[in-house]
């Protein structure tokens, strides 16, 4: 065995099993025999965030060729054996990280995660598949170009963050996808994905002893690149702070309806503000008793379509409001936009306001971890940003400690220098720029 260090979390209902292997790799288990399921989730800390701007979408296409091919197994090979028992097996790539995703019963899962430990240490990058997948990623970013919200997000983002990497498509631009080829992504996959940079969750009708020890068998003996005996340290992450710098961004489009959004730069996940903006996030975007739909369709019928998000991110995250509108009623849509954050800079939460938004959350959050899948992606999820499988239970007892006066406060550090992205026919445009949105 290659394991240091086995450590019990009891968090409500179910305990949470943490293992430590001696190449660095995280191993987190939790064991629910209610269904002859297990479900994994390989974490490896890679993602958009760690792409060079040059090389935006990297991530997505190494996500999209991971599973086509090994050094022992062609695409069709994989696919057989996936198919073959029934299981699932896919790639993901976010901001902050990259997935691989497993699902099978009980008693295929040593076969299923040994295939998933193969794809995940000697991918071979087939040249035709990389094409291949290269090519789908160019016909998605220009089937994006045409969609008017996605231009209004990639717009605001790249306002929002200039030269940080989440400025960029997740697919990246044309521009750079173009030149990405098999050599990069090879040279991505020996930088980022080892073991002492990987965390895997397994939730399921297996014991925490016998999870852990599979991986170490899949895995205890993956080793980092090593340099004279040792393992390379990981490359240092020299990103550009993020600093405000608010401005109007307008892309005239022959659309339907006017795209209006508002944003703002916010704390990250590790930020004190974090949950109380989660908080203001329900109450503004969440559900069709949000504050949003009900003020700005509802009663003013100004929307097609309206909401808030406020993605979880390591680094400086954002808090948009927008809202899909008829482009006559672009610039008053702004100014309603406008108008709500103004509100939350003079006047609390009510206390029932506050109470559903966290009735809303929390109930929420208790149905994203209902199957072993949710579980083992939400345990990975925690550890891979740094936060550990106790924030399971820090969150919930934070949402509910949080008060009105710590999201107002929130809202006066954070929704002070509006961004504003606009897209939409040229009449709605040149109408809605007029409008001012100062900082409050």
């Amino acid at each position: 065995m290659t394991i240091q260090q086995i450590t019990p979390h009891t968090l409500q209902n179910r305990t949470v099993h943490r293992a430590l292997l001696d190449n660095g790799m995280v191993v987190l288990t939790v064991e629910n025999a209610a269904a002859d399921i297990v479900a994994a989730r390989l974490y490896i800390r890679a993602g958009g965030r760690y792409e060079p701007l040059e090389q935006a979408g990297l991530s997505h296409l190494l996500s999209a060729v991971i599973t086509k091919g090994t050094e022992q197994l062609s695409s069709q090979e994989i696919a057989e054996r996936v198919e073959s028992v029934g299981a699932s097996l896919g790639a993901d790539a976010a901001p902050d990280y990259c997935l691989l995703s497993l699902k099978t019963v009980s008693a295929d899962f040593p076969e299923m995660l040994a295939l998933l430990g193969e794809l995940v240490r000697s991918p071979s990058f087939p040249v035709e598949e990389v094409e291949l997948e290269r090519r789908l990623a160019l016909q998605g970013i220009r089937s994006m170009q045409e969609q008017p919200f996605a231009v209004a997000n990639t717009q605001l983002r790249q306002i929002l963050y200039r030269n940080h990497p989440y400025a960029m498509p997740s697919l990246g631009t044309e521009a750079t996808v173009a030149e990405l080829d098999r050599e990069a992504l090879q040279r991505y996959h020996q930088t980022y994905f080892r073991p002492d940079n990987s965390v895997i969750s397994i939730v399921g009708r297996i014991s925490p002893d016998d999870a852990i020890a599979l991986v170490d068998r899949v895995f205890g003996d993956w080793q980092a690149p090593q340099f004279n005996g040792q393992p390379l340290p990981l490359p240092h992450l020299s990103l550009p702070p993020v600093l405000p710098q608010p401005e109007r961004a307008v892309t005239v489009q022959d659309t339907q309806q006017a795209i209006v959004m508002l944003g703002y730069l916010a704390a990250s996940v590790q930020e004190a503000d974090h949950i109380a903006l989660k908080l203001l996030n329900t109450y503004l975007g969440n559900g069709l008793s949000s504050r949003l739909f009900v003020e700005l369709r509802e009663k003013r019928g100004l929307a097609y379509d309206v909401s808030a998000f406020y993605p979880t991110r390591l680094d400086t995250s954002h808090f948009v409001m927008y809202i899909g509108t008829a482009p006559e009623n672009a610039a008053i849509a702004l100014e309603g936009l406008h108008h709500e954050v103004d509100r939350l800079h003079r006047e609390l939460l009510t206390p029932e306001e506050l109470q559903t938004a966290k009735n809303k959350l929390l109930g929420q959050y208790a149905l994203g971890k209902q199957s072993n899948a949710q579980i083992a992606q939400i345990f990975g999820w925690y550890e891979t940003l740094n936060l550990g499988v106790d924030f399971d239970e820090q969150f919930q007892q934070s949402v509910a400690a949080v008060t009105a006066e710590d999201i107002q406060q929130a809202i006066q550090r954070y929704l002070t220098q509006p961004y504003v992205s606009l897209v939409g026919p040229e009449s709605a445009t040149d109408l809605a720029a007029t409008v001012a949105v100062g900082s409050v």
